[in-house]
């Protein structure tokens, strides 16, 4: 094989490639000091020589005269950058008051080297497909892993995933436990084993309550929806961007029906939607606003991957859906939102997805994925482990959560009520106050 013409991107030059990392820039904002950081790595850890990409790191620390334990952060998604330090509260507050924070902007996403239309859309749909199944959880650990040895050498480190974030926490527990100092997951234990159709099968039946939930809170939401899918059926209205507004495409604003002030949100776009008898502008572009799937598109294309482990997912969502007819997007009375479910039609009704639509076919076939989770590793387990598993989360299951947490040897949970999957964010000194008390 010709690996200079078969590689991902051409290679750096290797005196820049051995530095590996470089300080950006360095600034103080609202008593948070910053250092950003980008590290070279390999596309395919296993064949370096086909490329390479960057990945960004932010690095947050509250006292330049004392170094505290790095805590590195695995994002939700995948394929969402992490979050930016906008202001010292919340969860970051909290960490800082015992770690120095790394922030890392997962492969493809962020200051990363970018996956998009924009930057492999012309490429040969095989080579998207293969270039895009090194950007799971497996990979995302590498990287950090590279990090590790780059920033501290053999020391070990404390992470924290959310979400997404505790799927790659689980992996990296499984393969690299010896970079490992202590894990905190939140909303984010995920299955070990399971096939995404039993999955999404729970999914739905979740989403349900939820769409119930919402509507016993907001009556007159349920009115308005059936007004805006009317509409959208009548008018053929066209987004901001050009896009085609389709029903299908306004029930997936059902993704915001898991967090914590989601119903309250969809109940506020609707109460306007309505203007001289066609969807209003604020509507369209208030809508157009809470859907990234453009804007982060492997949250799309590889979102099934992320449970894929030696066999295909087969666009699981769009399959298991034929089970739940209530989601008809033709049904009124009750009319009914999706959640975290990613379809095939996507491909096609998101312009900036168009150019991916081949690859996704391919990895959605793909059933050699490599296995994720070691269950030997996990249940002779040595570091220490604490998690926070929500019992209203709509997005990871809460009984795979605890089924799993029982192989995983010596993990302390904390279930909770309270809050919904995205606690982190809106309560995040609490949740993260509880699972300290837990790791003390």
């Amino acid at each position: 094989m010709d690996k200079k013409n078969d590689s991902f991107c051409d290679p750096l030059p290797l005196t820049y490639c051995n530095e590996h990392k470089m300080n950006q820039s360095n600034y103080t904002y609202d008593s948070m000091f910053i250092f950003e950081h980008t590290f070279h790595v390999p596309v395919d850890y296993d064949n370096p020589e086909t490329g390479q990409i960057s990945v960004f790191v932010r690095e947050i620390r509250s006292n330049l005269s004392k170094r505290n334990p790095y805590l590195v952060f695995f994002q939700g998604g995948p394929g969402f950058e992490s979050p930016r330090p906008i202001t010292h509260s919340g969860w970051i507050k909290k960490a800082l008051s015992r770690y120095d924070i790394l922030l890392l902007d997962q492969r493809g996403t962020g200051n990363s080297t970018a996956a998009n239309f924009q930057t492999i859309g012309d490429w040969d749909p095989k080579k998207q497909a293969d270039y895009l199944q090194h950007f799971r959880a497996d990979n995302i650990v590498k990287d950090a892993e590279f990090i590790r040895n780059e920033m501290i050498g053999d020391k070990p480190w404390s992470i924290l995933g959310q979400s997404f974030g505790g799927f790659c926490a689980l992996n990296y527990l499984s393969f690299h436990s010896h970079g490992l100092k202590e894990i905190l997951i939140t909303g984010g234990i995920p299955p070990l084993m399971a096939h995404p159709d039993d999955i999404y099968r729970r999914t739905y039946d979740r989403v349900k309550r939820k769409n119930g939930e919402f509507f016993n809170i907001f009556p007159n939401a349920q009115d308005r929806a059936c007004r805006i899918a009317d509409s959208i059926q009548k008018t053929n209205p066209t987004l901001p961007n050009g896009d085609k507004l389709s029903i299908e495409r306004f029930q997936l604003l059902g993704l915001q029906l898991g967090f914590h002030d989601g119903y309250a949100n969809l109940n506020y776009l609707f109460e306007h939607a309505i203007s001289n008898g066609e969807l209003s502008y604020s509507f369209l572009k208030g809508l157009l606003g809470l859907q990234s799937f453009d804007t982060n598109p492997f949250f799309t294309v590889l979102h099934e991957a992320c449970y894929a482990q030696q066999f295909s997912t087969n666009w699981s969502a769009a399959r298991i859906r034929d089970e739940f007819p209530e989601f008809d997007p033709n049904a009124r009375h009750p009319f009914l939102f999706t959640g975290e479910m990613l379809y095939p039609w996507m491909m096609d009704q998101f312009q900036a997805l168009v150019p991916l639509k081949e690859a996704a076919q391919l990895l959605a076939e793909k059933n050699d994925w490599p296995l994720l989770y070691d269950p030997t590793a996990l249940s002779n387990n040595s570091v220490p482990v604490v998690a926070a598993v929500y019992t209203n989360d709509m997005y990871v299951d809460r009984d795979f959560s605890l089924d799993s947490a029982e192989s995983i040897k010596g993990i302390r949970l904390w279930k909770t009520d309270e809050f919904e999957h995205n606690g982190l964010r809106s309560h995040g000194e609490k949740v993260l106050a509880k699972l300290f008390e837990l790791l003390d």
